[in-house]
């Protein structure tokens, strides 16, 4: 079961490690992302980072079941790298559920919405559009934070 879907652009890190994982009992770990798909040394770094326990499952955005892993008893965490991941993943079948927008690096015509994320109109466009069509679309950084919508 997919317990979250969360966009950092940073993928597997210490917050991710230390406390979504543990706060949302994984037992599977989804980097859908192309880059990283082609990228075998940061696959090997992505595995190392992740407690041996975990499984770590990395393809491209549309080369991922989601309606299998949203109905398998494996509590999943899927990550996508950025916005527009996200929306190809919902091209791709990723079903209704939680999008969490946890870390998006800043850049050029990106706006600061918190101190972890910076999105540009075309992201916001894409989160309203995710929002509209059935995704709870929600910024939040780690898990005690209160997890809060999208500013407009």
């Amino acid at each position: 079961m997919i317990v979250l879907n969360r966009i950092d652009s940073r993928l597997i890190h210490g917050q991710v490690v230390e406390a979504w994982l543990p706060h949302l009992a994984v037992r599977r770990v989804v980097i859908a992302d192309d880059a990283t798909a082609r990228d075998a040394l940061a696959q090997v770094a992505f595995r190392l980072a992740v407690p041996p326990d975990v499984e770590v499952v990395t393809t491209t955005v549309s080369g991922v079941d989601y309606r299998g892993l949203s109905s398998d008893e494996v509590r999943t965490l899927v990550l996508f790298r950025d916005v527009q991941a996200a929306v190809a993943a919902r091209r791709a079948g990723l079903p209704d559920g939680v999008l969490n927008v946890g870390n998006v690096h800043a850049g050029p015509g990106r706006v600061e919405v918190t101190r972890s994320v910076f999105l540009d109109d075309g992201d916001r466009a894409s989160l309203a559009s995710l929002r509209a069509g059935g995704m709870q679309v929600v910024v939040q950084a780690i898990p005690s934070e209160k997890p809060a919508p999208l500013p407009a």
